[in-house]
């Protein structure tokens, strides 16, 4: 049985990561292919838990430093329990956001060393990485924007940040592409859906059987 691939969709707030999840879950099922459509924080009973604990609260409840181990013990949960079980069976595993979301929120933006993000990821979760990793893009006023549409009052603890950490966090994201260019693909979300979604198909068309 063939191993089923790995990929992640990361961005900052309001890039449209949800919407092209499920386009890309959708149009992978037309092929023929099993996926599943996971997230993060969450994915599993255990992360879904840590979740709770990461997304509500004020901004300064956790430092970035304790962020990062509640993302690393989250993502262990849901690597261990859903990801590795689900790709060793031959399943697609597309999850919103992974890994390179600590490296560019507690990493670049929160002020930690990406080699201490690295080697919490290497513990926990055994240093997985996606085959693919699209990174959606919009100038972070959009995405400001965005997200405040969509979440009104009720933003969560990232989302309610200062212009300042989504620019580092956008910055974060362009870097890890320019060094993981095989792994790391960059997309101009500022365009209309069915556009986003025909260059998320295309960024990963060579991983298709």
């Amino acid at each position: 049985m063939a191993h089923g691939k790995f990929l992640s969709i990361e961005g900052g707030e309001g890039a449209g990561k949800s919407t092209q999840v499920r386009r890309l879950a959708d149009e992978l099922r037309a092929r023929g292919l099993d996926v599943i459509v996971t997230r993060e924080p969450g994915g599993s009973e255990g992360g879904e838990a840590i979740r709770d604990l990461l997304m509500q609260g004020e901004v300064k409840r956790w430092s970035s430093h304790t962020e990062a181990l509640l993302f690393a013990a989250a993502r262990a949960d849901h690597v261990e329990k859903v990801i590795q079980p689900a790709l060793g069976i031959g399943t697609w595993v597309i999850s919103d956001r992974f890994i390179d979301s600590s490296r560019a929120y507690q990493g670049v933006a929160g002020g930690i060393d990406d080699a201490a993000v690295l080697a919490l990821h290497g513990f926990g979760s055994r240093g997985l990485l996606p085959d693919r990793t699209l990174v959606l893009e919009v100038p972070p006023e959009i995405g400001a924007e965005r997200a405040a549409a969509r979440d009104g009052a009720a933003a969560d603890r990232f989302a309610a940040r200062a212009r300042a950490f989504h620019d580092d966090v956008a910055a974060a994201f362009r870097r890890f592409a320019a060094a993981e260019p095989d792994r790391v693909r960059l997309i101009d979300a500022g365009g209309d859906v069915d556009s986003v979604a025909a260059d998320v198909i295309e960024a990963v068309a060579d991983l298709l059987p």
